[in-house]
């Protein structure tokens, strides 16, 4: 690479990791709509899918093939420009956060992470930004479909990602607390020293901090208990409901993908990232920067499986909340919860500081 400037070095080595990390992420929405299936089939005492491919492996892409070879249709009353929008926005929110998570330890070639798309100082507000901006598609979605059942769920959906949005947030500064910094790549490095001890939800004392998170996860991402933006039984499939072939898969993919980001930050903050649960005690069995880089993404795909296992576990074992209950919890109880894990570790912080 030589005759190679150092920039045509950084920008094909940036091209390359963004197109890796596209097709892993997609495929891993993909898989994770297979896992969610197989997972309930069996706490259900059924197969789940089991026809195509061995264990039904292919399934995702059939599933895929057949939502692109659906007919589009367009009802003749809705907003054109805004109703093929909102399905671009919500994905592309969905799918530009991950450009900040970091997937595995600090790993240069040329000056260039390998294991970072972007290693901003800001990264946790990027985050944060990005996901907040995805609920416009939502709301554009249900509006645009000239229909009273998509403009509900759309209603319902602003209302509870906007009331547990300031949840989620508040629940994440204890954290910013602790590691001085809203680079997700310094919170994960705050972690990484004496393994599990050191992780913030064990040696950092923010298991509080983790259940809102949690809480505040579920309906942010209008998963169950708190699906009630596309609640079946009230309004046929809420702000979707107007919506076929790759437009509706557009959705879907959204959603399993907003799945996969809120994993991957809990895996961040709570859980240490790529650090492994052992600390440094096992670093001698596996010195070489290439094995050192794959154990520590594994570990980090690991964390994000068991966090992706119990999101479906609660899907399939919880009934859905009533609206009135959604909000009082988020409001009368999440929120002042939040405040108070605020004091407490910012108290701690200072008396040991």
């Amino acid at each position: 690479m030589s005759h190679l400037t150092n920039f045509e070095v950084f920008l094909l080595l940036s091209i390359l990791k963004i197109a890796v990390v596209l097709v892993i992420t997609l495929m891993g929405v993909a898989y994770t709509v297979l896992l969610e299936r197989k997972f309930l089939g069996h706490l259900q005492n059924r197969w789940g899918p089991s026809r195509v491919g061995p264990f039904g492996l292919l399934q995702p892409l059939v599933d895929g093939l057949k939502l692109f070879l659906k007919e589009d249709m367009m009802p003749l009353a809705v907003e054109r420009p805004l109703f093929v929008l909102a399905p671009i926005i919500a994905l592309g929110c969905a799918l530009i956060s991950i450009a900040v998570v970091p997937f595995g330890r600090t790993t240069m070639v040329h000056g260039v992470d390998l294991f970072q798309i972007a290693n901003v100082n800001i990264g946790l507000l990027v985050v944060l930004g990005v996901t907040s901006i995805g609920v416009y598609g939502i709301t554009l979605s249900g509006w645009s479909s000239n229909n009273k059942y998509s403009l509900f769920g759309s209603l319902r959906s602003t209302a509870q990602v906007i009331s547990y949005e300031l949840a989620l947030g508040l629940s994440l500064v204890g954290i910013v607390l602790r590691a001085g910094s809203l680079s997700l790549r310094d919170i994960v490095n705050s972690q990484a020293a004496h393994g599990a001890l050191s992780w913030n939800i064990f040696g950092g004392f923010q298991f509080v901090a983790f259940f809102i998170y949690l809480m505040a996860a579920y309906a942010e991402t209008n998963r169950s208990p708190f699906d009630l933006p596309e609640a079946e039984s009230e309004l046929v499939a809420g702000y979707h409901t107007e919506y076929s072939s790759m437009k509706f898969a557009m959705f879907f993919m959204a959603e399993y993908a907003n799945m996969i980001t809120v994993a991957c930050v809990a895996t961040l903050l709570f859980f240490g990232g790529a650090a492994s649960p052992f600390g440094h005690t096992f670093d001698h069995v596996a010195s070489g920067a290439i094995a050192s880089g794959i154990i520590s993404i594994f570990w980090f795909v690991a964390k994000v499986f068991a966090f992706l296992l119990l999101y479906i576990w609660v899907r399939g074992t919880l009934p859905r909340f009533r609206y009135d209950q959604l909000m009082d919890f988020g409001w009368k109880f999440l929120l002042p919860v939040a405040m108070v894990n605020i004091l407490a570790t910012a108290l701690a912080l200072a008396y040991h500081g």
